[in-house]
């Protein structure tokens, strides 16, 4: 198999259940004030960045950490 469909599967697991973990724990952050809301959702918007950026290196530079 070949880095970049291993990358390319795993992206799009880890993806789905990142959604899915902000999903069920959004339930929770609905009823607190909504700056916390705001914070909670810019984090989430954010966060998946860092291992997608590790993961895409992965697949291009042969394994290397960036």
């Amino acid at each position: 198999m070949s880095r970049n469909l291993i990358a390319s599967l795993a992206g799009i697991g880890g993806f789905l259940a990142y959604v899915v973990v902000i999903l069920l724990l959004s339930d929770h952050v609905r009823e607190l004030h909504w700056v916390v809301e705001l914070l909670f959702y810019a984090a989430a918007g954010i966060v998946w960045v860092w291992p997608a950026k590790w993961l895409i290196a992965w697949a291009v530079r042969g394994g290397k950490r960036v």
